[in-house]
């Protein structure tokens, strides 16, 4: 198994709360992480359904049989379940007992926030970062974009076209069908092509649907969907303390760059480093890593983009208690002075200088320039671990 740069946290965390729920997309490996991580747990499917009868029949009687170190996988199929684990868990008063996990947040945190709110930490993990899959660089860039990093593409895989499109039906069939009526599952399917082609761009919710023919409100409803379903994720405008006029529309990205290429039709990584959309597919998995940074450790930071009605344009600022980090991505691999623009004028408008400024682009070399340090692509995570 390769070892999991969050699994220290939830050891922590079943030390000093009742309950650990671990949420994420499906395939992202949760199962296969708490199985390995806590042996000593009884495991528990909730996807069966001889299992799930038996806890929505028997609530009492089914916690009775789970003991008090159980893992519950899927939970969101039995709602029901959390206000009986409520009572176990404030009549036992004992850290350590129950691990959730679940592939819908929405569903997920709609119930622990009405039965579990104070008695649970959250996690949510993410496919493979680069520094849990590729600790030493022996891969082109094109070739991790365009693979990906759920973990199964990881077990003898070779079709990764396949995978991923068979991980789209079954998250359509599963997921989308679960949470609202899609009358037209091949008009849902033609709009998570279309938030792939707008990755790393401004959301017109009005545009996306006269392409569609759906109304506005059909757009936002299944952009939530995708959001809680881990597929993607928006960044919204940073604004904090700033006079300049901001705009107010968010941008999309995607959680893994293989999906988001099998979407746009990508065949091999070669033909991405042709594709019109190399810089946007870039930016995503670059963010995507931030994410994956952010989550892993459970850090208490956000993250935003700058854009002010004049295009002027930094990609992500990291905002946490006491750090500021002003972030460009450049898909070229070879540093020009054009690279620094963004960050130049963050550096003039935001008057904060305690402010990090960061350029990541797409070549091999690390520098530290005056203002800015220049990080590479699979350096990524250095912006958390300044070396």
């Amino acid at each position: 198994m390769i070892k999991r740069e969050m699994a220290k946290s939830i050891i922590d965390a079943l030390k000093a709360m009742p309950a650990v729920t671990i949420t994420g997309p499906r395939q992202s490996g949760k199962t296969t992480l708490v199985k390995n991580l806590l042996p000593g747990y009884k495991y528990i499917n909730l996807e069966d359904l001889e299992i799930r009868a038996f806890a929505l029949d028997d609530p009492k009687g089914f916690l009775k049989t789970a003991g008090q170190k159980a893992i519950f996988d899927e939970i969101q199929h039995v709602p029901q379940l959390f206000s009986y684990l409520q009572v176990e868990i404030d009549a036992t008063a004992r850290n350590g007992m129950y691990v959730l996990t679940g592939s819908n947040n929405f569903l997920l945190m709609q119930s622990i926030s009405q039965s579990l709110a104070g008695r649970v930490a959250i996690f949510h993990l993410l496919p493979f970062s680069q520094d849990e899959i590729y600790p030493t660089v022996d891969i082109t860039l094109e070739e991790v974009i365009h693979k990906g990093f759920y973990p199964r593409l990881f077990q003898q895989i070779k079709n990764y076209h396949n995978w991923y499109a068979d991980y789209i039906s079954t998250y359509i069939e599963k997921d989308v069908r679960r949470l609202i009526n899609v009358g037209d599952i091949n008009s849902f399917r033609d709009f998570l092509k279309l938030c792939a082609a707008r990755t790393g761009q401004l959301i017109n919710f009005s545009e996306i649907g006269n392409e569609l023919s759906v109304s506005y409100q059909t757009v936002k409803r299944w952009l939530s969907v995708l959001e809680t379903g881990y597929i993607l994720f928006r960044l919204n405008p940073y604004s904090k303390n700033l006079n300049k006029r901001i705009v107010k529309s968010s941008k999309i990205y995607f959680y893994d760059t293989g999906l988001l290429c099998y979407l746009l039709g990508i065949k091999t990584p070669e033909d991405l480093q042709y594709h019109y959309l190399r810089g946007f597919i870039f930016e995503s998995y670059v963010i995507a890593e931030l994410k994956k940074y952010i989550c892993n450790r459970t850090l208490n930071a956000d993250t935003w983009f700058y854009r002010d009605s004049n295009g002027n344009e930094v990609d992500v600022i990291i905002e946490a208690p006491g750090m500021l980090k002003a972030i460009e991505i450049k898909s070229g691999k070879t540093i020009v002075k054009q690279f620094f623009k963004g960050l130049n004028y963050w550096h003039k408008v935001s008057g904060n200088e305690k402010s990090e400024q960061y350029l990541i682009y797409a070549g091999d070399d690390k520098q530290m320039r005056s203002d800015s340090i220049v990080l590479n692509w699979h350096s990524i995570s250095e912006i958390f671990n300044k070396k």
